[in-house]
């Protein structure tokens, strides 16, 4: 090999300094461009953008699956709607992006939001929609951009101040509904997030100071990044009749009386879990994406086909056929073998499809794994099975290389000393505490001032049983909560 072909593309360990590497990797894979000139708001490249559209697909289909229906919603919401609910606006106002005139300079009767979450703007209308038993349940989401205007410290994909998800809001008859439809949620979490993304994650139930403005209850996946803070993913809210009484959201039940509705709203925000897919996947090299949401999924190359130009037609051959069923990138630049393979690999492209003059003459091809670095000689007769059973295999290792490490990044603690050691070690702690009502806020305080970390609440999957005192006052516990820090 030659020397120049020793010079990676790409060489940070993300465990070791995961900020740089992410940093890196966002500029180097050309998955976004941070010089927009405004403050928190980033311009998403293709590269992110067509992965980010398959992940809405996954989303999406496993919703209307279930019989979410698509919808879109305006992106202005009137003052008065935030005001409607009060602890609502109250969580939000801070938060909101105000429209005040139009482009004469003649000011609007009411100011105007720029959404941050869209239950006032959709909740005015499923108080026209819903009016009998008949018409329930309502389950409807929308794939769109919010805005909100919640951190100094952004960071594209992770905080910024515009970001990409689907929200879905639902009415039920009845409050066993609607606490059906959270636990449905959950499965849809688990359904896409690690079952076709691969990212491990844990369900809480989060405390009742940290929950939704406005909900009942809140409950939400957090997944850890390599810098041992967490990441808050999916979410989903039980909503109560909070809202129905708000705006009025009722129905006619069979027997002729009137009854609010219950309500649940459920939010994957795509681009924030596409930095959780970057991050847990991700290597030395750079970028390892799940094979169904790989911007490209193959990328051939031909060996020196100025030299050989049969080389050249075998690529373009291969590239046709295959992109029938793949999204496939040929590379004919000069550059020299080694350095096409480090760029691709910095990319992500979870198969190397290599053709040279000796693989012709056998009828052959080289498919190298990007997350193993594994080769394969496959007869060209054979590749179309051969690609598909290494995509399949490729998403599964990852799933279970992310599980293997995410089950050893949790660590027991029954002192504030044991949890700020397991804490400096990047772990998530799970420890004894007060409760999760407003009551042990207090102790929540002592918890984020010494620690510098935040109680995530309790698993939302199983139930676990305190045998020590609570970690912050020493009282007796009633719950087994989770603490980390946080992006």
């Amino acid at each position: 090999m030659m020397a120049s072909e020793e010079k990676v593309t790409f060489n940070i360990d993300k465990t070791q300094d995961f900020s740089g590497w992410y940093n890196e990797i966002v500029e180097k894979a050309e998955l976004a461009d941070l010089r927009y000139n405004v403050k928190g708001f980033v311009v998403f490249r293709p590269w992110s953008v067509i992965a980010m559209k398959r992940m809405y697909g996954i989303w999406e289909q496993a919703l209307e699956r279930r019989g979410h229906q698509p919808a879109w919603f305006p992106a202005l919401i009137p003052e008065s709607n935030f005001t409607t609910e009060k602890e609502h606006v109250e969580g939000f106002a801070p938060e909101v992006f105000w429209v005040t005139e139009h482009g004469s300079g003649e000011k609007f009767e009411e100011r105007l939001g720029m959404r941050p979450t869209s239950e006032t703007a959709m909740y005015r209308m499923y108080a026209l929609w819903v009016r009998s038993y008949k018409d329930l349940p309502l389950k409807v989401y929308q794939s769109c951009q919010v805005w909100r205007h919640e951190t100094k410290a952004t960071k594209p994909f992770i905080r910024s101040r515009e970001f990409h998800w689907i929200e879905a809001h639902n009415v039920f008859a009845t409050e066993k509904d609607a606490e059906q439809q959270v636990l449905e949620d959950m499965e849809i979490t688990q359904e896409c997030l690690f079952g076709q993304l691969g990212v491990p994650f844990m369900f809480f139930e989060r405390p009742q100071w940290d929950k939704f403005a406005g909900a009942i209850k809140t409950f939400a996946a957090d997944c850890l990044m390599p810098d041992g803070k967490v990441l808050q993913l999916p979410s989903t809210h039980f909503l109560g009749q909070n809202f129905a009484k708000a705006f009025n959201v009722k129905y006619t039940n069979e027997n002729g009386c009137e009854q609010y509705g219950w309500q649940t709203c459920y939010g994957p925000a795509i681009s924030r879990i596409f930095a959780g897919v970057i991050a847990t996947h991700g290597d030395k090299k750079g970028l390892v994406f799940p094979f169904d949401i790989a911007p490209k999924q193959i990328v051939i190359i031909p060996i020196n086909p100025d030299i050989n130009p049969e080389v050249g037609k075998k690529a373009a051959e291969l590239e046709k056929k295959l992109s029938a069923d793949y999204r496939v990138a040929t590379d004919y630049s000069d550059k020299r073998p080694g350095e096409k393979y480090y760029y691709w690999e910095m990319k992500g492209v979870p198969i190397r499809l290599e053709v040279g003059p000796k693989d012709l003459q056998k009828q052959s091809v080289v498919l190298v794994r990007r997350d193993t670095g594994e080769k394969k000689f496959v007869k060209e007769a054979d590749l179309s099975h051969a690609i598909q059973e290494l995509g399949n295999n490729i998403t599964e290792s990852l799933k279970e290389k992310a599980l293997a490490s995410f089950n050893q990044m949790t660590a027991e603690a029954g002192t504030m000393e044991d949890a700020k050691q397991a804490l400096d070690q990047g772990k998530i702690v799970k420890t004894s505490f007060c409760s999760l009502d407003l009551t042990a806020a207090h102790c929540a305080e002592i918890v984020e001032k010494e620690l510098g970390a935040r109680v995530r609440g309790k698993r939302a999957d199983k139930k676990e049983h305190p045998d020590g005192p609570c970690i912050a006052c020493g009282e007796k516990a009633g719950v087994v909560v989770y603490i980390a820090r946080q992006y």
